[in-house]
């Protein structure tokens, strides 16, 4: 499939998110996805400081080595006013974003990528995905202590680390040049996409012939068809023998005002990257970056093994207890059915029988059986005791059969 070279940028909300903490970029020769975190007041400060500073570099390269060269210093550049940005409000504390930035030169493309979002490439009908997660989880996968599979339900697969925020003066990011031609599309992504609709589902619709914009589209419908718990950002290019020069596009947080406004960099101190909050701590929201440490990676693979031992645990013990009820209950109630008569013809029709239980069956399980034949003919029996012993007399108890069978006695003698 050949494509024009056109681009687009889409964002939406989600159904559960109250704001749109996302940012997405699709300009001249740059490309870029940010999904902000840490809450109401900081997320979406995060990825629109972030995106708003890294298309400073959307302009011609003469290298793809000096586009990502220039991405990672934008992105460094980023990181910075965010710590400037909580330096002067301290309330952002915890905000942070991930990046995903694409630059086109030529027939090569420079990428820059932090965090989970994603980047893939869709070539000869194959999707591949090019940036590999900073997540936990991530880790894992890569040690082979879980599977793919595992990684997509584990309960720390949001646990980034590695992000843009004020936890790193310093944060790595990886960057990398590739080949690229026409008939290429790339797909930049938050994990509002990728974490909801899978990769089968994602290269079809690459797949659909749509431009674009419309594919862009119709991959928001599939998370919203999906519940959309998150925000998410869809940025598409193809590479095409003639690229369109088309007005940049915004999205997400960033495409509108700042809640905050912010100063230039200060410093007043001689130890430039020190930064001490004052003593009040406001709420920060959840935010899924996590330090990064052996200790702590073998703490959280110990919590994760325990949380699954006690899950089994609750589970056998929880199983066991049914077991035992349903027991304790099919016991309590078998008991309750031996305690019951009836009074009926033998099988041969021929003498009155007194059954002990209950004439009712539960499948192949008989809850009667004969208790005594008490050798009374039915042949001598009037027809309506007959036709009263052949659908059977019922007893609360012994005695009372007994008491049946010896009126039936009785009348038996009597009619002869």
């Amino acid at each position: 499939m050949t494509y024009t070279g056109d681009s687009a940028a889409v964002s939406h909300v989600g159904k559960v998110r109250s704001n749109n903490q996302d940012s997405g970029y699709a300009g001249t020769q740059l490309f870029v996805v940010a999904d902000g975190m840490g809450g109401h007041a900081g997320g979406d400060v995060a990825s629109a400081v972030a995106l708003r500073r890294i298309i400073e570099a959307d302009i011609d390269y003469p290298t793809a080595e000096d586009a990502a060269a220039a991405l990672q210093t934008a992105i460094i550049a980023a990181n910075s006013q965010l710590n400037e940005a909580v330096f002067e409000h301290p309330e952002l504390t915890g905000m942070g974003t991930t990046v995903d930035a694409l630059a086109v030169v030529g027939d090569q493309v420079a990428i820059a990528h932090i965090g989970d979002s994603r980047i893939y490439l869709l070539r000869d009908n194959e999707l591949t995905q090019i940036t590999t997660d900073h997540t936990f989880v991530q880790r894992l996968v890569d040690a082979g202590r879980i599977t793919e599979e595992e990684a997509m339900v584990h309960p720390r697969r949001s646990v980034l680390m590695k992000v843009l925020g004020d936890v790193d003066q310093a944060p790595e990011v990886d960057t990398m040049v590739l080949e690229t031609r026409p008939g290429d599309r790339w797909l930049l992504c938050s994990d509002g996409l990728s974490g909801v609709v899978d990769n089968d589902l994602i290269r079809a619709t690459l797949l659909s012939g749509l431009n674009a914009y419309q594919v862009g589209q119709r991959l928001v419908k599939y998370t919203l068809d999906r519940g959309a718990p998150d925000n998410v950002t869809i940025v598409i290019y193809d590479v095409g023998d003639d690229r369109p020069r088309t007005e940049p596009v915004t999205v997400g947080s960033a495409s509108k005002p700042l809640a905050f406004e912010l100063s230039a960099p200060r410093r007043t101190s001689i130890l430039p990257t020190l930064r001490l909050h004052g003593g009040r701590s406001a709420p920060s929201g959840p935010s899924h970056f996590e330090p990064e440490s052996e200790d702590y990676y073998g703490e959280l693979i110990e919590e994760d093994a325990r949380r699954v031992r006690r899950r089994r645990l609750t589970w056998s013990v929880g199983a066991i207890v049914v077991v035992l009820a349903i027991a304790l209950g099919s016991l309590v109630a078998y008991s309750w059915t031996q305690s019951r008569y009836f009074v009926r013809a033998s099988p041969d029709k021929q003498t009155v029988m007194i059954y002990q239980g209950v004439q009712q069956d539960l499948g192949p399980i008989s809850l009667s059986h004969e208790y005594s034949d008490t050798g009374i003919e039915l042949s001598k029996l009037s027809a309506y005791d007959r036709n009263q012993v052949e659908r059977s007399i019922g007893a609360d108890s012994l005695d009372e059969a007994k008491a049946i069978v010896e009126r039936l006695r009785t009348l038996s003698r009597e009619s002869n």
